[in-house]
């Protein structure tokens, strides 16, 4: 599968047009492939038309406001029952769009999981309530989705998703989704997972990672927060492994206090933003083990602090701590994987709206899993097309 963007001399319009054009295009491909576990023909049919919807749709993608779109109030009936009211099983789709990303961009070099808030005022929908989002550490009334997304060179698009259910774990969903993608995906599945979900780097948050013999980049809290989110991770502590660096034989410590005793022992770090900038960030890692009853269970990890730079020297802010089981990759490239979660920021937001991710609204949760298993192909469309390439643009 191939997508090259357009470059001749055009309006804004033309170019989006043709960009929209060359995206359903590609979606159409994408259907042909992702879409084969579904049975009957004439469902392999409603999912392409969906995924149409979602890409030529303007404004949210409701059912009613796709059909006028694509054939109709006899067509609304159909998409509705085809997402809420039908069986076909959205898990193989997923497993095969993880395959065609893959075919089609390169291997990833990572997986990013990173929450998704979507805000919504009525009480019906599946999973809405008063929750704490500790990503954007601030109240919200909506549902808590988390994302798995795939994360070439060229390509930022999710392939897994899974919801956040009244009186479930945050940590566990979590946790739960992002190993169940990378398990679908095959082949796919050791390559490390960057968990940019803050407060989740946790003790048993890594021991379902090593279990699953899956490495792993967590984010760990900076602090208490306010909700059940931030405050699991900010209660982890370590001990310091290393004999040649302030805490070793000292007990217990918290990430934070670990990483400002050694911060004169960092060094700069290059990487690229989301928009291509080159940037720089002062970065130290030391080895440490969680505490764990479990003999067994104890190992080295590596945590990781990072500081912006400035004037040759870290700034005075600790802007990021992460903990990993990579404990042989260098410090530098430990903070250019966790770059995966600001491209993801990146994309999420503006083409999250075009392809509808956070426009489902119904009561079930089996409708909502395979109405974002749609978009997620028609995101790998709009990717594919190019439009990812440059957040910018």
């Amino acid at each position: 599968m191939t997508a090259t963007a357009a470059t001749a001399p055009t309006t804004s319009a033309a170019a989006a047009d043709r960009r929209t054009s060359s995206a359903g295009e590609i979606a159409d491909e994408l259907c042909a492939v992702v879409c084969d576990s579904l049975r009957r023909r004439d469902q392999r049919e409603k999912a392409r038309r969906y995924v149409r919807g979602l890409l030529s749709t303007p404004g949210r993608k409701s059912f009613r406001n796709m059909a006028g779109d694509i054939g109709g109030t006899a067509s609304e009936q159909s998409l509705h029952h085809f997402v809420t009211g039908s069986t076909w099983a959205w898990q193989p789709v997923r497993a095969a769009l993880a395959g065609c990303l893959e075919a089609a961009a390169g291997p990833p070099p990572a997986w990013v999981a990173q929450p998704m808030a979507i805000p919504r005022s009525g009480a019906h929908s599946v999973g809405v309530e008063h929750r704490f989002d500790p990503h954007r550490e601030r109240m919200f009334r909506g549902q808590q989705a988390f994302g798995t997304w795939f994360t070439s060179a060229g390509v930022v698009t999710p392939v897994g998703w899974e919801l956040l259910l009244p009186g479930s774990s945050y940590e566990e969903s979590a946790v739960g989704a992002v190993l169940a993608t990378v398990r679908r995906a095959g082949g796919a599945a050791a390559r490390p997972v960057v968990l940019d979900i803050r407060g989740i780097g946790t003790r048993p948050t890594m021991n379902r990672f090593a279990e699953a013999g899956v490495p792993v980049v967590a984010r760990v809290a900076a602090g208490v927060g306010a909700g059940a989110g931030a405050g699991a991770g900010a209660g982890n502590r370590f001990l310091v492994r290393d004999a040649a660096v302030p805490g070793f034989g000292g007990g217990e410590r918290g990430p934070a206090e670990i990483l400002r005793s050694v911060k004169a022992l960092g060094a700069p770090v290059e990487w690229t933003d989301a928009g291509g900038a080159a940037r720089s960030s002062w970065a130290v890692g030391v080895r440490v083990m969680m505490p764990d009853p479990a003999v067994a269970r104890r190992r080295e990890l590596l945590l990781v602090g990072e500081w912006g730079a400035g004037a040759g020297g870290p700034a005075a802010e600790l802007v990021g701590m992460w903990v990993t089981d990579l404990v042989r990759m260098p410090v530098g490239a430990v903070v250019r994987l966790t770059k995966g979660g600001l491209r993801v920021e990146a994309v999420a937001g503006a083409s999250g709206r075009t392809v509808g991710l956070r426009d489902y609204s119904g009561r079930g949760l089996g409708g909502w899993h395979r109405h974002v298993t749609l978009a997620s192909v028609a995101h790998a469309a709009v990717a594919l097309a190019g439009l990812e390439r440059d957040p910018r643009a």
